[in-house]
């Protein structure tokens, strides 16, 4: 049967937007003609580590539609420690200088000049632009000069060879898997799959043993949770005191309970473990790169986190997770599955200071300047009997890994 194409389903103005090419299957949205001679292809995407993550299910999908190619991302510092630290399907990671909306920070215009000449050697065949409504990113991406050009786009961006309106409140993951579509890559999976490296085992194996007791196999403690109590944006940031009550139950139980985060969340970390009270609950924050990191979650019985990297990290390695939510952030970032993944909702709807519309967010729509916790409501009992019934349902990880 002859697929569906512009002049028969899908409006003559869709068909602009994608290139003028037909319509040849169905994914996130329309799956397009595939590009012809493609080998090279770059994936703009920069900042924290669950945007990269978010943006993976679309590199899976691009790299089995066009077998043999190699996919570059253009990010920040820590995917490029991320793709140092797990076996994932990037090929490299090329490091965005300070931009305008791609990445914040001091710009350098020969750091900038020599970026664009060194990606221009490249020769990049296929180019995603994966990083917002392309005010910024979309005329970044075309100075890569890369043949083809696809992404997303609000009405004041840049257009790009073949386009996606977009829209704040999407699921990034499944937002990337879309654009995908537009360059012939149906998904091949929803959600980041990734695997640590052996080469970390014995880093995240002496984080486990380091003043614990009794200890299963592969030398990791009987009953581990691990707690991540920061995020980027403190309004989605559960407080210590929360995080702390659900650490001294689980502690109680009998788990080991480990707080983690970067260097910068010593003191939140800390914050926790002096609230829980309790000899079975401490910091390792800022003591594990994020290889060691990847290695400790795929080891642990269950994270508790809020909506951040870390979360993502864990579920993108087939941990358990309990999350901590604000509800906008559950449409753009939440797990999809609840077999493993279980989530606790704010469902607040303006600011708890000064009464403004929270929900009117993105590049419409600059947000009031409070960062009151939004998810403050969510109650730790509530929590703790999900980091039970997970436990019950699903036997620890045990030693999974990859080689590199």
């Amino acid at each position: 049967m002859r697929p569906e194409t512009g002049t028969d389903r899908h409006p003559v103005a869709h068909q602009a937007e994608f290139g003028g090419v037909e319509v040849v299957g169905t994914g996130v949205g329309p799956v397009l003609e595939k590009f012809r001679d493609v080998a090279r292809i770059a994936v703009l995407r920069g900042g924290g580590l669950g945007d990269l993550l978010f943006a993976l299910p679309a590199v899976a999908a691009l790299k089995a539609a066009y077998p043999g190619s190699t996919v570059t991302v253009l990010g920040t510092p820590i995917h490029a420690a991320l793709g140092e630290g797990v076996a994932g399907p990037v090929d490299s990671v090329f490091v965005l200088p300070f931009a305008e909306g791609v990445r914040p920070g001091p710009e350098d215009r020969d750091a900038t000049n020599n970026f664009f000449a060194a990606m221009k050697r490249e020769k990049f065949d296929l180019a995603l632009q994966l990083h917002g409504g392309g005010r910024y990113s979309n005329p970044f991406l075309l100075r890569l000069g890369a043949r083809h050009s696809v992404g997303t786009r609000t009405p004041d961006a840049a257009p790009l060879e073949r386009t996606l309106p977009y829209a704040y409140y999407q699921h990034e993951p499944l937002r990337a898997l879309e654009v995908a579509g537009l360059a012939g890559a149906p998904p091949v999976g929803l959600e980041a799959q990734l695997r640590p490296l052996d080469k970390f085992s014995a880093g995240a194996d002496a984080l486990l043993r380091d003043g614990t007791g009794a200890t299963g196999s592969a030398g990791a403690p009987a009953g581990v949770m691990v707690v991540h109590p920061g995020a980027t944006d403190p309004r989605r940031r559960w407080p210590a005191a929360r995080f702390a009550e659900v650490a001294a139950a689980c502690a109680a139980a009998g788990c080991t309970v480990l707080v983690v985060g970067d260097a910068s969340e010593r003191q939140l970390a800390a914050d926790v473990v002096q609230a829980s009270g309790s000899d079975n609950v401490r910091s390792i924050a800022g003591e594990a790169d994020l290889g060691t990191l990847a290695a400790l979650l795929a080891r642990c019985d269950v994270m508790v986190a809020n909506d951040s990297g870390p979360r993502h990290l864990a579920q993108a390695l087939g941990t358990p997770t309990v999350g901590i939510y604000w509800a906008g952030n559950v449409l753009n970032a939440g797990p999809l599955g609840r077999s493993l993944h279980r989530l606790h909702i704010s469902w607040l709807t303006r600011c708890p200071e000064c009464g403004a519309d929270i929900t009117q967010v993105g590049w419409t729509a600059p947000r009031c300047g409070h960062d009151s916790s939004l998810v403050s409501g969510i109650r730790p009992e509530d929590v703790y009997a999900d980091v039970q019934l997970l436990r019950a349902m699903n036997p620890r990880p045990r030693g999974r890994s990859a080689s590199p």
